[in-house]
């Protein structure tokens, strides 16, 4: 294990990934603020924590909010030695047709998967860059790279995460702080409700535990890259969709019978929260 001691900030902390994300990270950190709007969930992750010698804080906030923004920024600007790894983890979905979902829940995915881990990193940028050596990881989906039936909008905001992942990374090429878009494949937490979870049960779709997702997180820490997607053939199909779309769009217009009943059985329509694909 990595002797390396990071002062981090980690987002949707008490969702499936995060919690798994959470654990992983304790015990490699001086200093991790959990950030999630639950404050009895983070209190309570945050002494699981320090039970196993961590340091963590909790820092309840909703990341769609300037003052939630603001609260973390606060946090990170209080942590002694300042912040060299944020982790932007928050995110939301839905797996419906894009007919289906009305305006709400479109600008929420939006707010929490675009806007929000934009609007929190250049807060926190400042304090990232007067490190000597720091990390931005924006935890994403395979679905950034494969746009897939279903979950139109969700690709459509993790598209848009790789591609502000991709140009801060050149942005900040010639300084000290590093961006890469870490993308897990499909994985089993609340995100994924019953419909998903039977989709992916008749393709064949492997699912990760968020154990292993962490996991994968620690060692990407490690062995830094710009992009970390997870899985085969995951990461195969995402390879092909760049060169050659119209085979991916060929096999999955044979399945798309087979995506659309799954995708109406999600009645009653409710939002998950969560990450990921």
């Amino acid at each position: 294990m990595t002797a390396v001691r990071y002062r981090a900030v980690l987002t949707g902390a008490t969702g499936g990934i995060g919690r798994a994300m959470a654990l992983r990270l304790g015990p490699l950190c001086e200093a991790l603020l959990l950030v999630a709007r639950d404050a009895a969930a983070l209190t309570a992750l945050a002494r699981e924590i320090g039970a196993t010698g961590g340091r963590a804080q909790a820092v309840p906030a909703d990341l769609t909010t300037r003052a939630g923004r603001e609260a973390v920024l606060r946090a990170a600007t209080e942590t002694r030695g300042g912040i060299d790894l944020l982790v932007n983890n928050a995110g939301v979905g839905d797996f419906a047709w894009l007919a289906d979902q009305d305006d709400a829940t479109l600008e929420r995915i939006v707010q929490l998967n675009v806007l929000a881990p934009m609007q929190l990193t250049r807060r926190l940028l400042p304090l990232m860059l007067s490190q000597a050596a720091a990390r931005i990881v924006n935890v994403g989906s395979i679905f950034g790279y494969l746009g897939y039936p279903g979950h139109t909008s969700y690709c459509a905001s993790k598209f848009a995460l790789r591609g502000f992942s991709e140009a801060l990374r050149r942005e900040l090429a010639d300084g000290p702080v590093q961006v890469t878009y870490f993308a897990p494949r499909a994985t089993r937490t609340t995100m994924n409700g019953a419909a998903m979870c039977a989709l992916n049960a008749e393709l064949g779709v492997a699912m990760d535990t968020p154990e292993a997702v962490a996991a994968a997180l620690v060692v990407l820490l490690e062995k830094p890259a710009h992009e970390r997607p997870l899985g085969m053939p995951e990461r195969l199909f995402a390879w092909l969709n760049q060169i050659a779309p119209w085979l991916v769009d060929r096999a999955l217009r044979r399945q798309l019978p087979v995506i659309r009943r799954h995708a109406h059985d999600t009645t009653p329509k409710t939002i998950s929260q969560g990450v990921h694909s």
